[in-house]
């Protein structure tokens, strides 16, 4: 194999598929890279696969010998982010090595425009294949619809492997939307996007896949396909794969029977306000200092012959805050308490300027959503405040 790439080109795909190598393989050849260079479509593609996750994404290059080797993720990572911009030439042999780098093997020599680098490789037969789904209709999907959910969904996953399947974001494909959903247990974030491709394939269809998958899908995505690019999504026993020009992402699907979370938000609510989100957030993170120094929690008086919302904080060794700012109320006064960083977390998320709170009770679920635009709800359990 031999072939002249962009240093930048490698570097940057390289980071990518990286992120699916385990740091504690259970087989050394999972801890590389495998290479594979096309002469005829002079397309270079890496593929990482820790047997769960597999991310496969490829870039143009002058290939002058196809071929495909097993290279060693952390350390060709490495080399390359600090190798200086322009041309590298790869080029494998099998060849003896000097008696100091341990005898004969594969080797892959890596020649910038100065220097000259060589790494111990693998044979490409023994990385293992990534998962095909065979005989089954992909449902295309838009990659604005796949990160407009992501975005507003990721970050309300548990990070608790004992609720395996709250680890991960339910997707729900339909007809002309795509619903996601995700909850820890505290918190729910239910996002629903338009989806302007045909769907193909059987219609609506349910999966959850894990959030380490999608978090990589996301930032795939960000990186390589245009807003209108149309996405390929295959669905089969246990498995998942998103597709796209030579771009691949396969995943291992989440079992369990996900919660019934549209029985959790309300139908109806006894109190609504509506403040600007920017200075909503900006208060809630001056009020944070405080919250972290004790437990965490933040209060909220509204106030509806005031047209007030006041954010407070008691750190009884460490001091106070408090903040008001205006906002549109209707319904009577309430004081409720959140944990801080769902709040956050849940404004950050969403995309517009204004934003609506809804609420009933004290102990009830909040719902926050955005006024226009995406079609998102947050839900937020509060807390009990204790005087």
């Amino acid at each position: 194999m031999k072939l002249v790439c962009a240093q930048s080109d490698l570097s940057t795909n390289l980071s990518l598929v990286s992120r699916a190598v385990p740091s504690r393989p259970t087989h050394p050849v999972l801890a590389n890279v495998l290479l594979q260079a096309d002469a005829q479509t002079n397309q270079v593609s890496l593929t990482a696969f820790d047997l769960s996750l597999g991310i496969r994404t490829s870039f143009n290059a002058d290939v002058w010998q196809g071929g495909a080797i097993a290279l060693p993720a952390k350390l060709l990572v490495d080399i390359t982010s600090r190798l200086p911009e322009g041309e590298i030439t790869l080029d494998d042999e099998s060849a003896l090595l000097t008696e100091t780098s341990g005898g004969e093997g594969l080797i892959m020599t890596l020649t910038p425009k100065s220097g000259h680098y060589q790494v111990r490789a693998m044979g490409a037969e023994e990385f293992p294949e990534l998962p095909a789904i065979e005989n089954t209709e992909p449902l295309h999907l838009t990659t604005t619809a796949l990160i407009e959910g992501l975005r507003g969904s990721l970050f309300a996953t548990s990070g608790d492997e004992t609720k395996q399947v709250l680890t991960g974001v339910h997707l729900t494909v339909k007809e002309d939307t795509l619903e996601f959903a995700a909850t820890d247990g505290h918190r729910l974030a239910v996002v629903e996007t338009i989806n302007d491709r045909p769907l193909g394939g059987s219609g609506q269809l349910e999966v959850t896949v894990p959030a380490r998958a999608l978090r990589e899908l996301e930032r795939m995505l960000a990186h390589n396909a245009a807003a209108d690019e149309s996405i390929a999504l295959y669905l089969d026993r246990g498995q998942v794969v998103f597709a796209w020009q030579n771009q691949r992402l396969t995943s291992r699907t989440l079992e369990g029977q996900y919660p019934t979370y549209r029985q959790l938000i309300p139908r109806q609510f006894e109190r609504q306000v509506t403040v600007e989100r920017r200075q909503f957030l900006s208060t809630l993170e001056r009020i944070a200092v405080l919250a972290d120094q004790k437990n965490n929690i933040v209060k909220l008086t509204i106030d509806s012959s005031a047209q007030e919302l006041t954010l407070s904080c008691e750190a009884q060794e460490m001091g106070s805050g408090r903040e008001s700012m205006s906002a549109q109320i209707s319904g009577q006064d309430i004081e409720v308490a959140f944990n801080v960083k769902y709040l956050m977390e849940g404004l950050k998320a969403l995309p517009s300027s204004e934003i609506q709170m809804h609420l009933n009770q004290n102990l009830t679920p909040v719902i926050f959503t955005p006024l226009g635009g995406l079609k998102m709800i947050y839900l937020a359990m509060p807390v009990q405040i204790r005087n």
